[in-house]
């Protein structure tokens, strides 16, 4: 690796900000994508906000045949610095392609058990939660339930991915809180004393940000969170979703 004072004079052939994104969440592919504009020999300057990238980053460089130069601070951010192999520059466009494959292929997997009493488990990588039942008017309930949840995994999804979208225009967001109210087209139908259609009638989501950055950048970074994120495109084709954004 490089000293800090060399570092500092590197002219980097091509600048490729990773955001809050960590290296098993599509960083990696994107680095891929990214040192494609470089010669070989070339100098890739990757920006990220993930501390890990910090330990992940120079063993996959090893693993590929990059060679990682080192690292420095930035503006709310890390500067690493990566030099494009020789060796394996041929195979970069072949490795991208098979990358890319597999990440389009890919299948989540989650195992849920069911042991009565209004209750399930979830099993996900290395994780577990209960899930209540599908719906529920009670203040209080042992678990939370299955209508919660998606509506919480919406809101998770875009809170999340906003401040990504934010930290990769460099833009200093201070907090980002979303509510969500979702309303069935007939609850009966659910609860079986009524026929009818127990879907998702509306669901309404407001996103609240605490920023002084430019409002024009911070609803552009939204509405560019609004098209990537999984759950809002396939909700949305579901049923009515609406969704606001307020800087405050």
């Amino acid at each position: 690796m490089l000293d800090e004072s060399t570092l500092r004079t590197l002219n980097a052939d091509h600048l490729f900000d990773g955001g809050d994104l960590d290296c098993g969440s599509g960083l990696v592919l994107l680095i891929r994508e990214a040192m494609l504009r470089v010669p070989v020999d070339g100098i890739l300057e990757m920006r990220s906000s993930e501390s890990t990238v910090a330990d992940d980053l120079p063993p996959w460089c090893r693993m590929v045949g990059h060679e990682f130069l080192g690292s420095l601070p930035g503006e709310r951010t890390m500067r690493y610095f990566v030099r494009r192999g020789a060796k394996i520059a041929a195979e970069e466009a072949c490795q991208l392609a098979a990358d890319r494959e597999r990440a389009k292929a890919y299948e989540w997997r989650v195992r849920v058990r069911s042991t009565g009493g209004q209750k399930s488990s979830a099993y996900f990588r290395n994780f577990a939660l209960d899930i209540g039942q599908a719906a529920s008017f009670e203040e209080r309930d042992a678990h939370p339930s299955a209508v919660e949840y998606l509506l919480s995994a919406l809101a998770g999804d875009l809170a999340t991915g906003y401040f990504g979208a934010c930290s990769r225009r460099q833009l200093e967001v201070d907090d980002v809180e979303i509510t969500v109210n979702g309303r069935l087209h007939n609850v009966m139908a659910h609860l079986g004393s009524e026929d009818g259609d127990p879907s998702f009638a509306a669901i309404e989501l407001k996103c609240y940000v605490t920023s002084f950055a430019d409002e024009k950048i911070l609803r552009g970074a939204w509405d560019d969170t609004l098209r990537r994120s999984p759950l809002a495109t396939t909700l949305a084709k579901a049923t009515e979703l609406t969704t606001k954004m307020v800087v405050v």
